[in-house]
């Protein structure tokens, strides 16, 4: 892949799921070394366009090519990690036996195991059933699963959701550590306050992208002090518009 090629590149992008068309004919590009949020309300077609990066998503048409490769490729495999809303972890494997078995598939050592688990604050449930964890601590051993595979792509749905505020600090804060090592983190959330801890914005609704620019340029674009205030007036100049 060229230097100066983006991770990510999607094009002309449409998906149908059942008879509704999800995404309509959207296309972006998604850099190294920054941390891309993913915005929009809850069915705005976020999960669908992540599954499509990570190849598990059938498209209707349009490409979608990931580290020079088409998404979900055998190459692939090793180099993208993908972390959905629903924790995929083993219950009845304990945190540590979880993170150790996906290190061992990556060649990963126990110690790297340790240092993922450690780097999501679950250090100290490391010997808990997976089971018995509540619902914020499976979405934290998930990513460590994630992470000890060192992948180069890391997609993130929605990865913070109901986490406590000083877990969510930590989590963000690694993101970043990430991307400045040369990684690519996609994050989707639907919550606005997190739009200003992404280094640049792709604003999804109702299937299209509204937006897609740095935090700082977007709220100077729309003349508003928040990001929040910036969507709503990106969505009433679409209504005006027809």
């Amino acid at each position: 892949m060229p230097p100066d090629s983006p991770t990510v590149s999607v094009e002309h992008l449409v998906v149908e799921r059942g008879h509704r068309t999800v995404l309509l004919d959207v296309s972006t590009s998604i850099p190294a070394g920054a941390v891309t949020g993913l915005l929009g309300p809850s069915g705005s077609g976020k999960t669908t366009l992540m599954r499509s990066i990570v190849g598990t998503q059938k498209v209707k048409s349009g490409t979608v090519t990931v580290l020079g490769e088409p998404a979900g490729s055998k190459p692939l495999r090793r180099r993208v990690a993908y972390v959905t809303q629903d924790a995929s972890i083993y219950p009845d494997l304990s945190v540590k036996s979880n993170v150790s078995y996906f290190a061992a598939l990556c060649g990963r050592s126990k110690e790297d195991a340790m240092a993922a688990i450690d780097a999501v604050g679950m250090h100290d449930h490391a010997n808990q059933l997976a089971g018995n964890l509540s619902g914020g601590q499976k979405t934290r051993t998930s990513l460590a699963c994630a992470l000890v595979c060192e992948p180069e792509v890391l997609v993130l749905d929605e990865p913070t959701v109901g986490l406590d505020p000083v877990i969510r600090e930590e989590l963000w804060n690694h993101f970043h550590d990430l991307a400045a090592a040369g990684k690519t983190v996609l994050v989707s959330s639907h919550v606005m306050d997190e739009a200003d801890r992404c280094d640049r914005l792709l604003l999804l609704r109702e299937g299209r992208f509204i937006a897609d620019d740095t935090p700082g340029d977007l709220r100077a674009s729309t003349g508003t002090d928040n990001l929040e205030s910036a969507f709503l007036h990106l969505i009433r100049e679409l209504e005006k518009a027809g």
